[in-house]
Parts: C-alpha cells; structure tokens; sequence
C-alpha cells in the first residue's frame, strides 16, 4: 500500500508529464491571453446595463437632455427628497432635487447619514462586470459622500464605459498616481453571513439606481 507521499508525488509527476525537459525550472507561463474587450458602441453599453441588472440594482437609460427627469422619476420612485450631491454637480441636475444638500464644506458622518440619498457621477464603467468606478473626479465627490447614504444614484456616461478590467485600470492610473481613492461598486452593497444569509447595506448604499446617457 503506497504512503501519501508517494502518492502526492505520483500526482506531481502526471502533471508535470507534458513539459518540455529542455524548459528551465521557474519560466514564467505564456501571458498571451486578451486584455481588452471585442465589444463596442452600443454592444459595450447593452453588456453593461445587463451586467449591473444582475447585481440587483436598477438601470434606467436615457439622452443627455433628458437626464433632469430620469433624476426626477428616480427620487420619486424612492421619495428622496434630502439628496446629498458633490460641489460641482450640475445645476440641471441639482434643480430636481427638492432638498439638495451641497458636500461644501465636507458634510459629517451623521449629516450623511441623516440624508435620503446621494447623486453623483462616475469615472468609468466596466462592461463586463457590471462594475462602476468613482475616482474622486468631476462630480464624483469625495468617498464618504457614495458610501454612508442609504440610496445612491449614480450618472454614468456611455462614452465611459470600457469593456473590461484590464482596460478600466490603464484608463484609472493617472488618477491612482496622484493619489485619489478608486472606489469600485458592483450593485448595493451586499455581503453574507457565515449562514450564506444575503445582507445588504453593511458595507455601502442598500440601493443603487444607475442613469445610463447615450
């Protein structure tokens, strides 16, 4: 009867059975593989809006003129009256929230968590997981301001969706270099317990309403 050992190495053996014995000991695999996404235009927004519905959050696409009544409809669908919103948010944007609570200067985490919700926009968007990242940019605000209220929702533009991961952290570097938090959201914050019980809003908003602007 063989020991584990011999039977450990037994398995290490076949494994190894298809190298080449002329390869040098610790060569690095072949990293051929694809790095972008074959996907484009209308294809990478479609993928993106299928992706994030997975996640359970709502996905409403919408024109650029049209973005003040799809920030309307969406308040009122949740009866968010007291919205907070970054500085810099656009005035068309802002006029359709019936309280907007400006984040100048940084409002306290009990005055964030005392709001209905928050409006910001978004650095970018990855097609194939459904993911949004916020890098502290234009009308992103600072991290505290997506991640303490209850309700987020969040503008992202068409022409900012790329196609995959790979793609999404080369077109993030320059902001990662100078120093601005990546914040990566994939539908409401959701986490389980040793149960496998789902939760949501431990870790983040409980509900997330996306405006996609072609």
């Amino acid at each position: 009867m063989s020991s584990a050992r011999d039977e450990i190495l037994a398995r290490v053996r076949a494994a190894l059975s298809d190298v080449p014995a002329d390869e040098p000991a610790g060569a690095e695999p072949p990293r051929d593989y694809e790095t972008s996404s074959p996907l484009s235009g209308e294809e990478l927004t479609t993928r993106f809006c299928d992706r994030v519905a997975d996640y359970r959050a709502n996905v409403f696409r919408t024109e650029e003129g049209a973005i003040p009544v799809a920030i309307r409809e969406t308040l009122a669908a949740h009866g968010a009256r007291r919205v907070a919103v970054p500085a810099d948010l656009p005035d068309e944007w802002t006029a359709e929230i019936p309280e907007p609570v400006v984040d100048h200067p940084p409002l306290s985490p009990e005055d964030l968590d005392g709001v209905h919700g928050v409006l910001t926009g978004a650095a970018l968007a990855i097609a194939e997981t459904g993911t949004i990242v916020l890098d502290g940019g234009a009308q992103q605000g600072r991290r505290a301001l997506s991640l303490v209220p209850d309700l987020h929702i969040c503008v992202v533009r068409a022409e900012s969706i790329v196609g995959s991961v790979p793609e999404a952290v080369e077109a993030l570097t320059p902001g990662a270099q100078e120093g601005r938090p990546l914040t990566f959201i994939s539908g409401p914050s959701a986490t389980s317990d040793i149960e496998l019980r789902r939760v949501e809003g431990v870790h983040g908003p409980r509900r997330l309403e996306v405006i996609v602007v072609a």
